[in-house]
């Protein structure tokens, strides 16, 4: 990818403002991510952006003019990599706060993330971001959604040509993915799959269960997310529904009705039948899960360490919608039913070998980009992937599906210092990725401390920001 080349170009041209001093983490634990270990006792030096060198701590030499880091007791892992979110500045909020909202995920470890709805407002901070003129993640943007009826912040497709024109539309404005949602006819969807091959650019989001199906998708070898269009393959054959529980079809409580239909017998065939078409999955599986599957209370909401950042407005809409949504028509049981499903169907793919990825669908539902980003692999832990396997989807997993592993996402002589610096072992607890010492980002170090001192500032900012209407 030419935007690809354009970033590591300039970090080896030491083009990133701070990057003419080096960096050392003296006595740090390395999970370097290209296998299951852990490097004891080692010393990282870091130079215009790259891992300079990687050795025991008794042997490499600190340059005189290095920044020193103890990293006596800590362990130090690849960036985090956010495989589906949003910026809140997207919709109605304030556009020139989204830096602010960049900061707050590499606040909490997040280094690389992609945008599952692209606008033109993205474009310019992935290149502002590749430039090191703001303090952002290395940004990835799929295209304006391919619908069949009009979302928001899309292409709304009614023929063929509207199809292919969309794709290339999306091409030429520089776009990384082309994003399909929902209510998109199987015939245009098709259509706008042979588009994209023939633009060569991958193909990425919902299998609509109504209309494009997970068979349909599978064929045209799409990265799917969310499992739509799982549950619907996994009823019973004698199930009296073809619908079930993905997607917008969550939101009708007679769908939960066909819970009491799934054949599980089929897991194993469809993951296996995954991994074969597109091994890498991205379920955003915690916002799905605690968002329609578990209880959420108002106490909880207005518990949560990123309840603060939202407006008020913001804040009383969703926990009004939570006391009133048609969910709750729907029984713990059937819900708790869900997510034991979809978590099986998970492990399953992971089984099979497939390259599960880590993605937090934020800031909707009060969930906000950074923090959940823990939420989502604390998930898929608790889905029964253990935990190296969990942070290879936070981590390498994304960066070999990105096609950048060779720069990013393990920690290797030559490759992009982008770090996260934690207290304890991750592969121990994988909650231990919210015990940070500090984030390293493109090169250039930042304490902990520091960052929360952005989070405090940014916080009254955001719930204050007037929304447009």
């Amino acid at each position: 990818m030419k935007r690809i080349s354009l970033i590591f170009t300039l970090l080896l041209g030491g083009a990133f403002l701070g990057f003419g001093q080096a960096t050392a983490f003296v006595g740090v634990n390395v999970i370097p991510m290209d296998r299951e270990r852990v490097l004891a006792n080692q010393t990282v030096i870091v130079r215009h952006g790259l891992i300079a060198e990687i050795g025991d701590a008794n042997k490499v030499k600190v340059p005189k003019d290095a920044l020193t880091v103890d990293g006596r007791g800590k362990y130090l892992i690849p960036g985090l990599v956010d495989m589906h979110t949003h910026l809140m500045s997207d919709d109605n909020f304030p556009k020139e706060l989204a830096p602010d909202e960049l900061r707050i995920m590499v606040a909490n470890g997040v280094t690389t993330c992609r945008f599952m709805i692209g606008t033109r407002e993205q474009l310019v901070l992935r290149t502002r971001s590749a430039r090191g003129e703001i303090v952002a993640p290395t940004i990835y943007s799929a295209s304006p959604q391919l619908t069949g009826r009009e979302q928001g912040n899309n292409y709304v497709i009614h023929t063929p040509e509207e199809a292919r024109a969309a794709v290339r539309k999306a091409k030429a404005d520089g776009y990384d993915f082309i994003k399909f949602t929902t209510y998109l006819k199987s015939l245009l969807y098709e259509t706008a799959v042979d588009e994209a091959a023939k633009q060569k650019i991958r193909i990425v989001g919902h299998a609509d269960s109504r209309y494009v199906g997970v068979d349909r998708a599978l064929k045209a070898h799409q990265q799917i997310e969310h499992l739509d269009g799982y549950m619907e393959m996994l009823l019973r054959d004698d199930a009296p529904m073809k619908g079930s529980v993905s997607d917008v079809y969550i939101y009708n409580p007679k769908n939960w009705d066909s819970i009491d239909y799934i054949d599980e017998t089929k897991i194993a065939p469809l993951a296996k039948r995954t991994v074969e078409s597109n091994p890498f999955v991205d379920p955003t599986l915690s916002f799905m899960k605690n968002t329609f599957g578990l209880p959420r209370s108002e106490e909880s909401m207005r518990a949560q360490p990123d309840f603060r950042f939202y407006p008020t407005k913001t804040q009383d809409f969703y926990i009004n919608y939570m006391k009133r949504t048609p969910l709750n028509q729907v029984s713990y049981e059937k819900r708790a039913r869900w997510v034991e499903i979809r978590n099986k169907m998970i492990k399953a793919i992971y089984d099979a070998g497939g390259k599960i990825m880590a993605g937090s669908d934020t800031p909707e539902f009060l969930w906000l980009y950074g923090f959940t980003m823990h939420r989502e692999l604390k998930a898929l832990r608790d889905a029964g992937l253990p935990n190296y396997a969990v942070l290879a989807a936070g981590t390498r997993n994304a960066q070999e599906y990105l096609g950048t592993l060779k720069q990013s996402g393990t920690i290797e002589k030559g490759k992009c210092a982008d770090l996260v610096l934690l207290d304890a072992n991750p592969l121990d607890d994988i909650a231990n990725t919210e015990r940070r010492s500090g984030v390293m980002l493109k090169g250039k170090w930042f304490t902990q401390m520091e960052m929360n001192g952005w989070l405090d500032e940014i916080a009254p900012r955001f719930h204050n920001a007037e929304l447009k209407e």
